[in-house]
């Protein structure tokens, strides 16, 4: 049986004013999928999720999410409908508590505000210790817990995840893998874009492998992983 399509990515171009960011872009992801986008900095994958999000114009193309046209859609309307961005950089309201980020993060659902937080603190036990710490002084790791937990207090049909292994060190970055995975494992299907080829070829069911705004590879993330130009580009040659 075939799954439900979530979302659509129809070859959508995007400028910069004189720069072509994207050029006839196309992906796709079905519910319960992880699909990565791998790629150099620069290469288009935060221009596909901005775009995504309604926060870059798209020119031509088409983006759809649950069957239904967001292109171009206002991003307070596209966050509504269900699109869960954790933004790159683990980025949190620094002076805020723990507490008060995760009520921003429930502001489009303020009736489920609470069953939110007994969610989010059952998955992120340090977050309930830490609830009433300013975010600022949590550590890089906690602070892009406390980012995916706010991302999840939207309640997301989709999550979008931009660089999550950005500044952080390798055992933190296994920690927010794991995390990611077992959301997941719930039932959240993930567009993932991430710098680390290996890390994002391992993760993804699929991969879409973009160099200066245009898809070059498509495929099963194993069988990119196997692919010699993959290889040689993304992997040193050896994975």
């Amino acid at each position: 049986m075939k799954k439900k399509n979530v979302l659509r990515v129809e070859g959508i171009s995007v400028s910069y004013g004189p720069i072509q960011a994207l050029e006839d872009v196309s992906i796709e992801l079905d519910e319960g999928e992880i699909v990565s986008l791998v790629g150099a900095n620069g290469a288009g994958k935060t221009s596909l999720l901005r775009a995504i999000l309604g926060l870059q114009k798209v020119q031509k193309g088409k983006i759809f999410f649950m069957g239904n046209d967001i292109t171009n859609m206002g991003t307070d309307k596209v966050a509504s409908s269900g699109i869960g961005l954790i933004p790159e950089g683990h980025l949190v309201f620094s002076t805020m508590t723990v507490l008060e980020n995760l009520q921003v993060g429930g502001y489009h659902h303020p009736q489920a505000v609470n069953s939110g937080l007994e969610s989010v603190f059952e998955s992120f036990p340090v977050l309930y210790k830490r609830r009433d710490q300013i975010a600022g002084t949590l550590s890089g790791g906690e602070q892009q817990m406390l980012s995916i937990g706010r991302t999840l207090m939207s309640k997301p049909k989709l999550l979008m995840a931009d660089e999550p292994s950005l500044g952080l060190a390798p055992k933190v970055i296994s920690e927010i893998f794991n995390i990611l995975r077992d959301l997941n494992e719930k039932g959240y299907p993930i567009l993932l874009s991430e710098q680390n080829a290996k890390k994002a070829l391992e993760f993804g069911d699929r991969a879409y492998v973009m160099e200066t705004g245009r898809v070059l590879f498509q495929g099963p993330a194993k069988e990119l992983m196997g692919n010699p130009k993959v290889r040689h580009a993304y992997l040193g040659g050896n994975v």
